[in-house]
């Protein structure tokens, strides 16, 4: 069904088929289980008839750390080599997840794409990785309050502080530069409407002909956790 991938990958199947596999993009600092499986995810598509892809992203959960680029690129060469034996596959990004499945349509036979909890803007571009691995060898907290935030991320239990400060230093020597056009999929955007990371979302919006935005309660983890996203993505993917 699937090309040979590095990533570990988890593989939900329902008893009857009514559409494509739905592949599942974690947010960074974390993995597939923690944004999807507990969230009851796979037991919503394949209750929906859907087949279920989610993958731990390189350097996340239990995917190994390449010895290569752990940038957008390399993470999305990734992710389509993953869904290329597919005729078609919906896609759904949280965060990160997002903003690395805007550049799938052109990799991968996409079909429908959802792109949630997603900043507008390079979002680790102001991040001092160097105060947050020395926070994780056991130094002070940053002072810079994004650094901060990023330093406890990457600290968190069952986390590898060197994988994702090099994955930090790698996708923003390929920052996001959305441009019109780039994606020409039916697309939906979600956004929290108490997240600031996706605050300013509206301008992805535009780019993208058709595309539709649904606001959800809660702020970055909430809006996750809400079932008014998991409502919003299997009536649009329907």
């Amino acid at each position: 069904m699937s090309a040979t991938t590095s990533l570990a990958v988890r593989r939900f199947g329902p008893e009857t088929v009514s559409g494509p596999p739905v592949l599942l993009v974690h947010g960074f600092a974390s993995d597939g289980h923690t944004d999807w499986i507990t969230t009851g995810w796979p037991a919503a598509l394949t209750a929906a008839g859907r087949e279920v892809l989610v993958p731990d992203l390189p350097g996340h959960g239990s995917s190994p750390v390449p010895p290569g680029s752990l940038g957008a690129a390399a993470i999305t060469g990734e992710l389509s080599r993953l869904v290329s034996g597919l005729s078609e596959v919906d896609v759904v990004g949280y965060s990160l997840g997002a903003r690395l499945a805007w550049e799938l349509p052109v990799q991968a036979p996409v079909r429908r794409l959802v792109l949630a909890g997603v900043s507008p803007f390079e979002p680790f571009g102001a991040v001092d990785v160097a105060a947050a691995l020395a926070y994780a060898d056991g130094g002070k907290v940053p002072a810079d309050p994004l650094t901060g935030m990023i330093a406890h991320m990457i600290t968190a239990p069952g986390r590898n502080p060197a994988a994702l400060a090099r994955c930090i230093e790698d996708l923003r020597a390929e920052p996001f530069a959305p441009v019109a056009g780039a994606v020409a999929v039916p697309t939906r955007f979600v956004a929290g409407t108490a997240d600031p990371i996706s605050q300013g979302i509206e301008t992805l919006v535009d780019l993208v002909p058709g595309a539709s935005l649904v606001r959800v309660p809660g702020d970055h983890g909430g809006a996750l956790r809400s079932p008014e996203f998991k409502a919003a993505v299997l009536e649009f993917l329907a």
